[in-house]
């Protein structure tokens, strides 16, 4: 035998715990669980796996095993937590790294030690942090899109605007927009800032441009100083292209120190059928973790498939305890009318941003009144 089981690990050690669920029958689903211990830790043969440290913290625990129905299993695995290395890309290896190539696991919850929360300084702003940067107090925050692509910057700009006189707090690059020919990065951010901060001064609102600098890696940073100096009041980014570690440097940077926007492109697959990441963790906790200070999904009811139920989760795990970290906004989207607004409320309270795009555009012509109509309707819920 090669292996002695040594290890510079100090025991007995802290662990976290991960909710799964194990699709099949009660034996095929412990089977999983018992390969999900291995798979995400050791990745080697059971038998061979040295005894004394590796064997005892190394691999991975089932801390519980419960019926869910009739064909899937709840399963509690804990982890060492200097598995993690104290690195978000490590820890999302551990949580669902190998097994997310095999079928019929999906992670549900985190349960995640101090040991592991102290590594990250999780949303700048917040909830709390978001309200008092847009001097909103207790509505609902008003959130849309600058859309369709193909319009030229000088149009973008001026759609901006009107959204910002007609009271939209936060007007942000539809998540298309990059750095096309047609809508060239810098110049679209010069003047849609400028355009809002015009109309902040007519109408003494604090609403802020929100650029899109989901790019390839070496620009993110680049796009992002570059949307603060030309005076942007906010980023968006979608992790799920540029990875969930590009958008934790940015949110940590004090250089750059504004409120970031978390999109949901490229991460759907992960939430549908049995295999992947239950929604409230994959919008929720692990957006947190990553520094965004809101984190924007598809609404019940839209053009997408997401229920009230899945919804009601996301908003629930954006403010649930998770040490230190900040709870951050929920941001329904996806299609969602300004009919649909009431309902909405009913479900989410007045702690949501509710992002509205062509919705905005089918009240009528005039934007700027839309634009009012929609934030009467979150307003006549304080009164």
């Amino acid at each position: 035998m090669f292996f002695t089981g040594n290890s510079k690990l100090n025991v007995p050690c802290e662990r976290f715990n991960v909710v799964y669920r194990v699709f099949g029958n009660e034996n095929d689903a412990y089977a999983k669980a018992k390969d999900i211990c291995l798979e995400q830790t050791v990745e080697f043969p059971g038998e061979l796996v040295p005894k004394g440290v590796i064997a005892d913290h190394i691999v991975g625990k089932i801390e519980a095993f419960e019926a869910y129905n009739d064909d899937s299993y709840k399963v509690v695995i804990s982890y060492a937590v200097d598995c993690g290395a104290d690195e978000l890309t490590q820890l999302l290896n551990v949580i669902f790294g190998n097994i997310s190539i095999k079928p019929g696991i999906r992670v549900e919850e985190l349960e995640l030690s101090e040991g592991i929360l102290k590594n990250f300084k999780g949303p700048r702003f917040g909830k709390e942090g978001l309200r008092k940067y847009l001097g909103v107090e207790k509505r609902s925050l008003l959130f849309t899109a600058l859309k369709p692509m193909g319009l030229t910057n000088e149009e973008l700009a001026e759609l901006a605007y009107k959204f910002a006189v007609g009271g939209i707090d936060i007007i942000k690059d539809d998540h298309g927009l990059s750095n096309q020919k047609f809508s060239p990065y810098e110049e679209r951010v010069r003047l849609c800032s400028a355009a809002v901060e015009k109309a902040n001064k007519e109408t003494g609102n604090k609403s802020i441009y929100v650029p899109n600098i989901t790019a390839p890696y070496r620009e993110v940073m680049q796009r992002a100083k570059m949307a603060k100096e030309l005076g942007a009041g906010g980023l968006l980014i979608a992790p799920g292209l540029t990875g969930l570690d590009a958008m934790r440097e940015v949110a940590e940077d004090d250089t750059i120190a504004l409120p970031i926007f978390s999109h949901p492109a490229f991460q759907g697959s992960y939430v549908l059928g049995k295999n992947g990441i239950s929604h409230q963790v994959l919008f929720g906790q692990i957006p947190r973790l990553a520094g965004a200070d809101a984190t924007i999904y598809p609404n019940f009811g839209g053009r997408f498939s997401f229920s009230i139920e899945e919804c009601r989760r996301i908003a629930e795990s954006s403010n649930s305890p998770m040490g230190q970290l900040k709870s951050i906004f929920p941001c329904p989207a996806g299609g969602m009318s300004l009919e649909s607004i009431p309902e909405s409320l009913k479900v989410y309270g007045n702690d949501v941003i509710f992002l509205v795009g062509g919705g905005l555009f089918r009240q009528g012509p005039d934007i700027i009144e839309n634009s009012k109509y929609f934030k009467g309707l979150v307003e006549a819920t304080i009164k």
